[in-house]
Formats: C-alpha cells, structure tokens, sequence
C-alpha cells in the first residue's frame, strides 16, 4: 500500500499555572502536545502524519492549493478560524490569502478535510473557534452553532452507531465513553451520513459525520482525539486505534 501524507494541524497548546502563597506570586508554564495518542495509532501503518503545533500555523499553515494538493487529508484540531486567517501579512496590514476559503477549494476539487472537537474546534467553547459562517463550515457535515458549542459530560456518553459505514465496521457493540463534545446540527442533505450519536439531554447528537462534497471528503468527528473529552477508558481500548484508523482510510480512500 502506498504512503499517505496526513497534515494535523493544532493539538498543542501552553499551560500557564499561577501559585500564591501569602505576598508570594510565582508562574509556571508548560508546553502540551494533545495529539501523542493519535500519532501513536498511526505509527506502523501507511498514514505519515505531519502535524503542524498550533503556534506555528499562521506562519506555516500552506497557502496554495498545490501545498494542500501533496496531503490526503488534512486534519484540523483544536486549532481556531482565527490562527488560519492571520498571516505575517495581514497582521501588516497588507492583503492576504483566505486559507479556510483554500481549505473549502481543497475539497471541493477532491481533497480531504476532518475537524476534530475540541475546545477550539467547530464553534468552540465560549464561541472562541468561529468556524460559524466560513468556507470550511460550507463544507463539513454539520453546521456550527452560532455561539458556545462545548459540552462538558463528567458522566460519560456512551456514542451509538446509527448508520452502516466502512468507518464503523466491526465496531464494540457498546462504545467506551467520551467526557465532552461539541455539538452541531448535522446537514440532512443527500451527500451527509451521520454514522454515530449520542443521548444527550433527550436529544440526538451527532459524534461521528461524513459527507462527500464535490470531488472530495469531509469528516466531522465530534469529541477529542486525545484526553480530556476522549476518556482514558477510550484511549485504552484497541477501538480507539481501529476507529482512527478507519477514518483515515476513508477520508484517504484507502482500500
């Protein structure tokens, strides 16, 4: 089977502690990589991920087509609309390339592009992703809220396959569960399949949704790659690695 390039873009991030004791103040940060358990499951296999830290992508996110054109899929994750419209230029003041425009493009010609959830993917929590109203909105099988979307579940949700998909197959007959997702209102177009729920608060949302749109591929996969939405219980159990596995054989149509 031949290599496929994957581009994961976020999952990084700086934790910033503050100590006081009495008139004492003091700081301490720490750099956290989010994503080592889906770099992890895809070591071994024929997926070469590339993942670009949230901190670097405003200046090194591409900006052409041909760029984006050498990956079979690119992955956004906890990385903000935000950190891909800034670039070195615009910030100058000087006008710029669209990178989710570009991304939307990408697909439309047949490129891949999966969304993640996160606390800043889709919406975000307290609305700081905005991914509402943009091309890479357009073009996912979900359609963001217009605020706040995050939901924290400490209790578990247990996700339910609702729909036959290569992505699914052989999947546990009852999922580890997950700590959080965003929610979204999935698209009820012909081209969108929700593959998986949950039961929230007497409502269906979706967790896992495909869409083919134009000549390409979209996934929107509703809760964290890695801790804290996806639960340690579901970073252990070898469905995790099937289930990664499985969507990027499918974004990547890789038989």
């Amino acid at each position: 089977m031949s290599m496929k390039r994957l581009l994961l873009a976020g999952e990084t991030f700086t934790l910033v502690q503050s100590a006081v004791s009495g008139l004492s103040v003091g700081q301490s940060s720490r750099y956290v990589n989010a994503a080592t358990h889906f770099l992890a499951a895809m070591q071994g296999t024929n997926f070469a991920v590339e993942q670009l830290p949230s901190e670097r992508c405003e200046a090194e996110f591409p900006r052409t087509l041909e760029e984006l054109r050498g990956y079979s899929a690119v992955i956004l994750s906890d990385v903000g609309a935000l950190t891909l419209l800034f670039t070195p230029e615009s910030r100058q003041g000087h006008v710029s390339v669209n990178r989710l425009d570009l991304l939307c493009d990408y697909v439309r010609t047949g490129g891949s592009l999966m969304m993640a959830g996160g606390y800043i993917s889709y919406q975000g929590m307290d609305g700081h992703a905005r991914y509402h109203g943009t091309a890479v909105e357009d073009c996912l099988p979900v359609t963001c809220l217009p605020h706040s979307d995050g939901l924290e579940t400490p209790e578990g949700l247990f996700p339910t396959v609702v729909a036959p998909h290569s992505i699914v197959a052989g999947a546990p007959a009852e999922w580890p569960p997950i700590l959080g997702l965003n929610e979204a209102i999935a698209r009820t177009t012909p081209d969108t399949v929700v593959v998986a729920t949950v039961d929230y608060r007497g409502r269906r949302l979706p967790v896992l949704a495909v869409r083919e749109f134009g000549a390409g591929r979209t996934l929107a996969f509703m809760t964290d790659i890695g801790p804290h939405w996806m639960s340690q219980r579901f970073l252990a159990s070898s469905w995790y690695g099937d289930l990664m596995h499985g969507m990027m054989r499918w974004l990547c149509r890789d038989s």
